[in-house]
């Protein structure tokens, strides 16, 4: 009996020491979720936004989330005559200016952050320039994106040269962070889906389209690099009128 009882108490005790260190780790995480629930969460709440500014401010980031964050998954890259999204993340907006169609993807903190071409092409100039992106200040989109040498983020831009004429991609840092890295070279060949770079943390990618391009995928949609298809060669045409909402310079 006096055996059960010790056993029973051993047990009991074990619990205790178990309840006692869930309670000091959600208390040592607060407000932010503890040790113990996160491997059950989503990464969304896994790391809050807010969790993830203050590792921003402090340089001082969870090593768990960095490894997460460097993730770069391979992709199944569509065959066909077509352009695939340059990032993963929400399409922030399709539209055209002075003859030019942009496409652009916003990225969270949780999105693959590796930027690929949307379109096969040689690769005939890189370079980086100021950008400001601030939506309050600018009454349209094509005001957003064609400013240029103002404080905040950069970006770094990347031409090509295409079959459909010079494509250019803009790889735009957030406030959070200014730091990005392009890992192609001038004269460079490139394939439909190639990795191109990768940006630190929140960010915009921006692809610049010639002439008339036509799009199958709307605003806000979700997009993953190289592999959404987001116009088909049927879809875009130079004489045709261009696609999404016309900003006149």
């Amino acid at each position: 009996m006096a055996h059960k009882n010790g056993k029973i108490l051993v047990v009991q005790i074990a619990i205790l020491i178990a309840s006692v260190s869930s309670v000091a780790s959600w208390a040592a995480a607060f407000p932010f979720p503890s040790a113990i629930v996160k491997p059950l969460l989503p990464p969304k709440l896994r790391w809050p936004s807010e969790q993830v500014a203050e590792w921003v401010e402090s340089g001082d980031f969870s090593g768990e989330f960095l490894r997460y964050f460097a993730r770069d998954p391979d992709r199944k890259i569509p065959d066909g005559d077509n352009l695939v999204s340059p990032a993963d993340g929400v399409v922030e907006d399709i539209f055209t200016h002075a003859g030019t169609t942009y496409f652009v993807v916003g990225l969270s903190f949780w999105d693959v952050h590796v930027v690929r071409t949307p379109i096969a092409g040689t690769v005939t100039g890189i370079e980086e320039e100021g950008l400001h992106l601030d939506r309050r200040l600018h009454s349209s989109p094509a005001e957003m994106v064609m400013l240029r040498g103002k404080a905040a983020p950069v970006q770094q831009v990347v031409t090509l040269k295409t079959a459909l004429g010079e494509t250019k991609i803009h790889l735009i840092t957030s406030y959070w962070a200014s730091r990005l890295k392009v890992w192609v070279h001038v004269g460079q060949k490139l394939e439909k889906g190639e990795r191109i770079g990768r940006i630190l943390l929140g960010s915009t990618v921006a692809a610049e389209f010639p002439g008339g391009t036509k799009f199958a995928v709307r605003q806000d949609q979700r997009v993953v690099a190289g592999e959404t298809i987001i116009s088909r060669k049927d879809e875009h045409s130079r004489e045709e009128m261009l696609s999404g909402r016309d900003e006149q310079p």
